[in-house]
């Protein structure tokens, strides 16, 4: 009887200690929330000292110096919606105006907090407001309704105390949309509303898209159905005709930039100088290869001078609005990638070159800030899987701030005494420090631990192998837990291969989604690998794709299969692919092209036919389909649809305003036309993702797919 206690006490202990199984539902939904390491949010110096503050859970505001050791919990968003009877689910986009008061809001109401004396001001209350961007100078809000803009300024006369609304943009025409995103987002456009620093001025994006065609959605949701058409200019058609407004706070009144080459240039990289006379606008031509960095009188709206321009044979793609370190001068620095690699360029307001402050044959991400004679700046370094940052003063000497190697946050404090370093990386879930700018370590804020400690999950092991030009490619092969070296392993290859991405990162979990560690559990390797035409390599490396999508990704994809082959526990006869959008077109290009490589591909949202795909994007990289009718032919899954084997599975989201749903159409069409057999699942309503709790549909209908089908020779 006492050993059966003694047994039973046992198992006990070891089921109370035994690892979890990590669920798909987990996995898909919970790895940025219960799976997230501990780390500060949305941390911030306080303007003029050296304290700090960052959010802990979103919901409470922790309070600490640069200087001292302990931190303080200042305000919850309980106390905050109490006392100024306001119903915030968190302190979203919280900024500080001075040591004592922060504004924060939820995209209707905006307040200012005094933490002093436990008082604050709701200082505006807008309605049907999107797209709002705050000044901090004046306390205004911009923001646009439908195809207009609207602005309200804080007004202590008005009734209630809130802020009186201004209409800017008037526009009952709906093919002219004011405020708003456009060249659909590209050339690193990501909004329509420019506020000049001094809060005086504020530009604005305007397009007309009345020659654009309309494409149609429909709307399931009513009864019945309801048709939902978007504007979508396609590659060779007509495209936005853009300009700018420029509004003045003081006259009200509007002036408009209209480009200076054709009309439908594009007009991106918008900002003020910091003296407000001027607004610098990169014009970039319709082929792409082309741009100028033009000055403009922001009275007037009238041309003023070109500072410098550039061409290139494949393509341009100015994505950094000119950056002006200091607020006393118009001497700016201007981000090109005219040598193979972004790097800094210092000019002078007559478009002269005063130094060019980097040489790197790295990638420069971003310019961070300016302070005490130093650029701050985020870079790739000497590994392209990092995130660095560097420091360079306006003579061109350069330093490497970040001491370890991963994916780093950076922050410095007004004085530039201290600085945050936050970073993760293949062994780091999470460290968050504070610095003196000698490189000595000041504090620590978070050390986190492994949230997935007490789950069982498999490793990543990140290499690169040789490409057939010569090109380093860098792999990350995911494994399972109970891993055995002596066993035969299926493969999931999965792939995104297009511009400006990067599947692998040295940060925590290695750039992988928690769904590949699920599947490694259920028996298999997951395998990605980062091909030419992939961010953060330089030109050189990304530009090999032009004309000719597709061809160079899928020779590298394939070096990356036989490199899986050489692995003695890989089941070279059970190789599957998956990928959704680019990776949608590689997956299906995968199958098309080299048929019998794969048993199984499942491409989410693919692109099909580069003729359906948007001018922005798709001419950049294909130029328009008249200029290079072979690499569009080539390109297109029609045209290599005949050569179908294994089984293939099509997903589209209905409401798809990205990649539209005629891609898939148009291939399913070929396939019938064919004979060829195949699977398609929509997502009714869905845009070019699935997103919240479907999520879990659509990965349980990927993964189910892929290990059902992915069996080998029968």
């Amino acid at each position: 009887m006492k050993i059966l206690k003694v047994l039973i006490l046992l198992l006990v202990v070891h089921q109370s200690t035994a690892q979890k199984q990590l669920t798909l539902e987990d996995a898909v939904l919970q790895q940025f929330r219960k799976f997230l390491p501990e780390q500060p949010v949305m941390f911030n110096w306080i303007p003029g000292t050296t304290d700090y503050a960052y959010l802990k859970s979103y919901t409470t505001i922790i309070k600490g110096s640069a200087i001292e050791k302990t931190e303080t919990e200042i305000l919850t968003i309980e106390e905050f919606n109490k006392i100024m009877k306001a119903e915030l689910a968190w302190f979203s986009d919280l900024t500080w105006k001075n040591a004592n008061e922060f504004w924060v809001n939820d995209g209707s109401k905006y307040y200012v907090f005094n933490l002093s004396t436990n008082t604050g001001t709701l200082l505006h209350d807008l309605k049907d407001a999107e797209n709002a961007v705050f000044s901090k100078v004046g306390q205004h809000v911009v923001y646009t309704r439908d195809n207009n803009v609207y602005l309200t300024k804080v007004d202590k006369n008005a009734t209630g105390g809130l802020g009186i609304e201004y209409t800017i943009a008037n526009n009952k025409d709906k093919n002219i949309v004011s405020g708003q995103a456009i060249a659909r987002s590209e050339f690193g456009i990501t909004n329509g509303l420019f506020w000049a620093a001094d809060g005086t001025k504020l530009a604005f994006y305007q397009k007309d898209e009345t020659d654009v065609h309309e494409y149609p959605l429909v709307d399931i949701n009513e009864t019945p159905g309801k048709l939902k058409p978007i504007k979508y200019p396609m590659a060779g058609q007509k495209s936005e005709k853009p300009k700018i407004g420029i509004y003045d706070l003081a006259s009200g009144k509007t002036v408009y930039v209209q480009p200076k080459g054709a009309n439908d240039d594009y007009l991106t990289n918008v900002v003020f100088t910091p003296d407000a006379k001027y607004l610098l606008v990169a014009e970039v031509n319709r082929d792409q290869n082309q741009y100028w960095l033009n000055v403009y009188d922001a009275t007037t709206g009238a041309f003023v001078k070109t500072l410098l321009e550039e061409t290139n044979s494949k393509w341009v793609e100015p994505e950094h609005p000119a950056f002006f370190p200091m607020s006393t001068s118009n001497n700016f620095i201007w981000i090109s990638e005219r040598d193979g690699f972004n790097n800094l360029y210092y000019y002078d307001f007559d478009g002269k070159l005063i130094k060019q402050l980097t040489a790197n044959k790295f990638v420069v991400k971003d310019i961070l800030t300016f302070n005490a004679g130093k650029v701050y700046f985020s870079a790739t370094g000497d590994s392209p899987l990092n995130t660095m940052v560097y420091s360079v003063d306006l003579k061109g000497k350069q330093s490497l701030l970040t001491q370890a190697q991963g994916t780093h946050d950076f922050a410095i404090a007004d004085n530039g005494k201290f600085y945050y370093d936050s970073y993760s990386n293949h062994s780091t879930p999470h460290v968050a420090e504070i610095y003196k700018s000698s490189g000595k370590l000041e504090k620590q804020l978070v050390k986190a631990t492994n949230p997935l400690a007490d789950y069982l999950y498999g490793t990543a092991d990140i290499g690169s192998i040789t490409g057939k030009d010569g090109s380093t490619l860098h792999t990350r092969l995911i494994k399972p837990s109970n891993f055995d070296p002596n066993k035969k392993y299926p493969v999931l290859v999965y792939v995104y291969g297009g511009p400006h991405a990067q599947m692998i990162t040295n940060s925590w979990l290695d750039g992988a989604n928690l769904w590949m560690y699920w599947l490694a559990e259920q028996g298999y390797l997951v395998f990605t690998l980062d091909n030419r035409g992939s961010g953060e390599r330089g030109f050189g490396f990304e530009s090999q794709i032009h004309r000719q999508l597709g061809k160079v990704e899928m020779e590298d994809q394939l070096a990356g299969v036989e490199y899986l082959k050489t692995l003695k526990y890989v089941d070279g006869d059970r190789l599957a692919v998956h990928g959704w959008s680019y990776g949608g077109f590689m997956t299906t290009s995968l199958m098309l092209h080299h048929p019998g490589v794969f048993n199984a591909g499942v491409a989410g949202g693919p692109v099909t036919d580069w003729k359906y795909y948007e001018i922005m994007y798709g001419e950049r990289y294909m130029d328009r389909p008249e200029q290079n009718p072979e690499g569009y032919e080539q390109s297109s899954l029609m045209t290599h649809a005949k050569n179908l084997e294994g089984e293939l599975l099509l997903i589209h989201g209905t409401a798809d305003d990205v990649v539209v749903m005629q891609h898939n159409m148009a291939l399913v069409k070929k396939f019938i036309e064919l004979g060829k057999q195949m699977d398609f699942f929509p997502y009714p309503m869905h845009a070019h993702n699935v997103r919240g709790k479907d999520r879990v549909h659509l990965m349980q209908k990927v993964l189910n797919f892929v290990m059902e089908n992915n069996v080998g020779s029968k």
